[in-house]
């Protein structure tokens, strides 16, 4: 047996990288990336041939200067003259567009949608038009999604297309306007639209695809959408939809894992499905992930390309770019204990050379390694799960966290979570379930979870929390049960309908209330929850099932609940209100329960910024080592 590892500070796992995200510039000479700059990520550019071992080498610029918030979403214009930037406040999400001008790196950034109150919901980069992006804005009203044509030299704003009430989202072809609608009862409808005259072209399930058409990318000649669809099959594969008829044809496919979507849609940690030139819009691979991810090379060069990247690391290939020629190529991967690797590779002459790791402190045989097992639920349905064991112990009667994802349209996979290797570096055994609800296991999986919750989507974390007392890997007394979001009220679930399974429940950014949940979606998405929210949890404008909603949240549970519970919240989350939170700390506190309570005020619905996560992790760790008696 080796020795356990010496616990590693809380600012070790959640401290910024010293550079990451690294993006290729299309001419192939510059690379952009984030890195620390008075505690926040910012955009730094520096030249690829520069030394990356030396932070001070010429030709390194950062290029932005922001100190209330970390950045985490940029890329460059089609032509690299610009460098674009999202960034909201606070964690409103209210979302806006940033752009630095190349020729002029000295200069302040521009924000080019300065519209307070107003969110960007979509920027799209034509080929052809360089200086132009097409963004997706609710600037007329808060609960409509129109299209604008914006200039990126003078940021000036042209109206292209109001929306009527319907439409959920709009996309842009050389030659035509693509709507996408969503019909009463869920269906998505592919339309074309023309001075506000519409010719349907395609429609989808809104069973199949809750979420609409993801991913969603033009051919090169404006005559197709590449999409998922799970048409007809219980696994999503990859299609080309004939923009002229509608017709729908396959592209590629995997026998038994599902195109990867939609996490990457909704998390831009995650990579697209879909690897595209960036360029030319070409489309060179698609990504297929179970247990491992698997990428199908759909264009000869990148089948050659892709054989050389992926001699450069036991991970799993991650961020691609490429210049221009799709001659030079910087790309990272995807790993359990060392994330984030980025490699530069130079096609014509073959040289590769490591740029940097993103953790240079962390010493990956320290960290423990994620295993990907499948366990069977009660009702027989298969549960992917991740096993993590602290390293240098016994893996015999654990104090345990089961770890729940949010979503719950979401899913777990193998790779480095800072969350699941701190606990684990704290002596703590780390369970994740891809309980029923989860996507990227065929659709099936996740109608499974139509009308379960606090019902046998918590049946699955049990039966896994189960299988793992049954190893012996799990001391059944000393059990936290923890989760963000959808995972915050599974924990609460679990708190409250099964107090004598868990010794303390830590709920972050966690809704308590479905009533409250579904009523108060923001205005822009209210339209698009039908196959969500209002499909799997319920609609409380039915009498019936608002009381069933309210049966199965746990604020009418509260005074079931007996073991310790610590709530996180982000006082500026639209997602989850902070009330949700609020209610269950008062009403624990009435009858003098014992609750913990961190409430952040410069904080969304997850936390961004170095400070606000350190303080969340150290009380969390403390809470912990209170409760279930792992390292402090």
């Amino acid at each position: 047996m080796t020795t356990p590892p010496k616990p590693l500070a809380v600012e070790d796992f959640f401290g910024p990288p010293s550079r990451s995200r690294a993006v290729l510039s299309p001419e192939g000479t510059r690379v952009a990336y984030l890195a620390p700059w008075r505690e926040r990520l910012n955009v730094f550019v520096r030249d690829l041939d520069s030394d990356w071992d030396d932070p001070d080498a010429p030709g390194v610029r950062r290029v932005t200067s922001d100190t209330q918030r970390s950045i985490e979403s940029f890329f460059w214009s089609t032509d690299g003259r610009y460098l674009l930037f999202q960034q909201d406040a606070d964690g409103d999400e209210n979302w806006h567009l940033h752009r630095v001008d190349m020729a002029r790196p000295e200069e302040p950034p521009v924000d080019l949608t300065p519209y307070e109150g107003v969110r960007l919901l979509g920027t799209q980069l034509p080929p052809d038009r360089p200086g132009t992006a097409h963004v997706q804005l609710n600037l007329r009203r808060p609960d409509l999604i129109d299209l604008f044509e914006l200039d990126l030299d003078t940021g000036a704003l042209t109206g292209v297309a109001e929306n009527p009430g319907d439409v959920v989202g709009w996309l842009r072809a050389p030659d035509r306007l693509l709507a996408f609608t969503m019909e009463e009862g869920g269906d998505h409808v592919l339309s074309e639209w023309s001075g506000g005259d519409r010719r349907p072209i395609a429609r989808f399930s809104g069973t199949d695809a809750p979420f609409g058409l993801l991913p969603a990318a033009l051919t090169p000649d404006g005559e197709g959408l590449w999409t998922g669809s799970a048409r007809g099959s219980d696994r999503t594969r990859l299609v080309r939809v004939d923009l002229g008829t509608g017709a729908e044809t396959e592209v590629d496919s995997h026998p038994v894992f599902d195109l990867d979507t939609p996490r990457p849609e909704a998390d831009p940690r995650f990579p697209s499905s879909l690897i595209l030139h960036p360029g030319t819009g070409d489309l060179l691979g698609a990504r297929y992930l179970g247990a491992r991810q698997e990428i199908h090379a759909l264009d000869p060069h990148f089948a050659t390309v892709l054989s050389r990247l992926q001699e450069l690391s036991d991970g799993d290939l991650a961020h691609v770019s490429c210049d221009a020629t799709a001659r030079r190529w910087v790309v990272d991967f995807t790993h359990d204990r060392d994330p984030g690797v980025t490699w530069f590779h130079d096609h014509l002459t073959g040289e590769t050379r490591r740029l940097f790791r993103p953790f240079p402190h962390l010493d990956p045989d320290q960290l423990a390694p994620v295993a990907p097992i499948t366990l069977t639920a009660r009702d027989g349905l298969s549960l992917p799960c991740h096993l993590t064991l602290p390293v240098g112990v016994e893996p015999r009667g654990l104090p345990t966290v089961l770890l729940v994802h949010g979503g719950p349209w979401y899913r777990d996979s193998w790779g480095y979570d800072p969350e699941v290797q701190f606990l684990a570096n704290r002596g703590y055994a780390v369970l994740q379930v891809d309980f029923r609800g989860s996507t990227g296991y065929g659709k099936a999986h996740t109608q499974a979870a139509i009308g379960q919750f606090a019902g046998r989507m918590h049946d699955d974390l049990i039966d896994a929390l189960d299988w793992a007392v049954d190893q012996g890997h799990t001391d059944p007394d000393r059990v936290a049960v923890y989760g963000c979001s959808y995972g915050g009220y599974a924990a609460l679930v679990g708190a409250a309908f099964t107090p004598d399974r868990f010794a303390a429940a830590v709920s972050y950014t966690g809704m308590s209330d479905l009533v409250d949940l579904v009523r108060s979606v923001v205005p822009f998405a209210r339209r698009s929850v039908e196959n969500s929210y209002l499909r799997y949890i319920g609609d409380p404008d039915d009498p019936r099932q608002e009381a069933e909603m309210l049966a199965r949240s746990p604020i009418s549970r509260v005074d079931d609940i007996t073991a310790p519970v610590l709530l996180v919240h982000g006082a500026n989350d639209v997602r989850v209100h902070r009330r949700h939170s609020d209610r269950v700390v008062d009403a624990l506190r009435a009858r003098g329960a014992e609750v913990e309570y961190l409430l952040n005020e410069s904080e969304g619905h997850w936390f961004v910024n170095t400070d606000s996560n350190v303080e969340l992790y150290g009380t969390l760790e403390r809470f912990l080592a209170r409760h279930l008696g792992g390292r402090s």
